[in-house]
């Protein structure tokens, strides 16, 4: 359905974006996650066609978004970070507006309304002045804005950030229902949360694409490197061995019950059927190995080079 291509873009010198690709099929939420300064926004505002790329190309159905973007915009509803609002104006009156502004009547767009609602869950608030709503209901608003017209693809940006939890709980609610019979992209450098609606993630850092998949997928990244190591005692004596491996390229002893010690063990790259065999002909009482426990935070900083 939506197809990224090695899209690119600058602003004077400075490559906000550089060769990011990926794609995106109808039903799927996917995730951008990345940094502030990643290029989260940039690479949305591409694919709504506000901004133009400098390089590559964003399909829609088989149609370039940046030569067709007028046509391509009825099919697109797009919420930026900061959406605008008009604070004096009713949910439901504000919500037809933004409709004919997108073309439709104003019979069409009260007829539209009622679905709007019930997916964002504002039917209790269609009467209420904008101004007078929590941050919350206010990006609830944004994303009816940006589906009054019932697009194919939704482009949401930070949609959940300055929520507190209960309202994340809702937000999940509310995306996902917004991917019935469309596409829907969101992004967040919120990870253990946005991890919890989207089908996949695309992990973008310094402007480029450094990990794709599933939560599980960028997980066994990770864990191909790392082990948690149980010996039966030894602990010095098995500190002067890691410290001999040219494999290891780290370690951090752990609590451990008495008469055994206990190792976190980062590797360099997937060489655990050689190395642990070599515990064991080293002398060492292999008792037990582990996968690490990681939250999605740790992930993130090793995908992209620990940087903060």
């Amino acid at each position: 359905m939506i197809q990224v291509t090695n899209l690119t873009r600058y602003y004077g010198d400075f490559p906000a974006l550089r060769d990011v690709s990926f794609e995106v099929q109808e039903g799927q939420i996917v995730g951008l996650l990345g940094l502030n300064g990643a290029g989260k926004s940039t690479t949305l505002q591409m694919l709504a066609g506000v901004l133009s790329p400098s390089a590559g190309q964003v399909t829609f159905d088989g149609v370039d978004v940046t030569d067709n973007a007028d046509d391509l915009k009825s099919r697109i509803g797009f919420l930026p970070e900061e959406p605008p609002l008009y604070r004096d104006m009713t949910v439901s009156s504000f919500l037809v507006h933004c409709a004919q502004l997108k073309g439709m009547s104003a019979s069409e767009a009260k007829g539209r309304l009622p679905e709007v609602l019930r997916i964002t869950g504002l039917q209790d608030r269609a009467n209420q002045l904008i101004g007078t709503l929590s941050h919350g209901f206010k990006k609830r608003v944004g994303i009816s804005m940006a589906v009054i017209h019932n697009p194919r693809l939704v482009l949401l940006d930070e949609p959940i950030s300055g929520l507190d939890p209960r309202q994340i709980k809702d937000m999940r609610k509310v995306i996902r229902r917004l991917a019935d019979g469309r596409a829907v992209i969101v992004s967040s450098h919120i990870l253990s949360e946005i991890s919890k609606t989207c089908d996949r993630l695309v992990v973008l850092h310094e402007g480029k694409v450094v990990a794709s998949g599933g939560q599980e997928e960028l997980m066994a990244r990770i864990d191909q490197e790392r082990l948690v190591v149980t010996i039966r005692g030894q602990a010095e004596a098995f500190v002067d061995w890691l410290d001999e491996q040219g494999e290891v390229s780290n370690f951090t002893q752990r609590d451990a019950p008495e008469g055994l010690a206990r190792f976190d063990v980062s590797l360099s790259g997937d060489v655990r059927e050689s190395f642990l065999p070599a515990i064991a002909a080293a002398g060492f009482g292999l008792r037990l190995v582990e996968e690490p426990d990681y939250d999605l935070e740790e992930v993130f900083l090793g995908l992209t080079g620990g940087k903060e």
